[in-house]
C-alpha cells in the first residue's frame, strides 16, 4: 500500500499550561508557516507529494520544537527558517534526512 502523501509533515503545535516546556515556546508556529508557505512556493503541495499539517501534542516536549516526517517517520528539531529550508531542501527535495536535526 502506498502512501497518499510522498511526504506528509506534522508540526507539534500544542501549547502547554503552567510554563511547562511546549514546541509552541520554541517558534513552532512561525515554523510551520514558514515551511507551509515555502512547499507552496515551491509546488511541492498536494496529492502525491507533500501535506504540512498541524497536530497537537507529539510527546516529545522536552526536544522541542519537533516536527515528524512521515511515512519515513523521522523526527527534527529545529531553530530558525535556515533549519527549515534545510529540511525542505534536504530530505523532501532530495530524500537526503538532515542528520544534525534529528531528535
Amino acid at each position: 500500500m502506498t502512501s497518499h502523501f510522498e511526504h506528509h509533515v506534522f508540526f507539534c503545535l500544542n501549547q502547554r499550561e503552567g510554563g511547562a516546556a511546549c514546541c509552541m515556546d520554541h517558534g513552532a508556529e512561525q515554523a510551520f508557516d514558514h515551511m507551509k508557505s515555502r512547499v507552496k512556493k515551491l509546488n511541492l503541495n498536494g496529492k502525491g507529494k507533500v501535506r504540512i499539517n498541524r497536530a497537537g501534542c507529539l510527546d516529545r516536549c522536552n526536544d522541542g520544537p519537533v516536527m515528524v516526517v512521515y511515512p519515513q517517520a523521522v523526527w527534527y528539531t529545529f531553530v530558525d527558517n535556515d533549519d527549515i529550508d534545510e529540511i525542505i531542501d534536504s530530505h523532501l527535495i532530495n530524500g537526503k534526512v538532515v542528520e544534525r536535526l534529528l531528535v
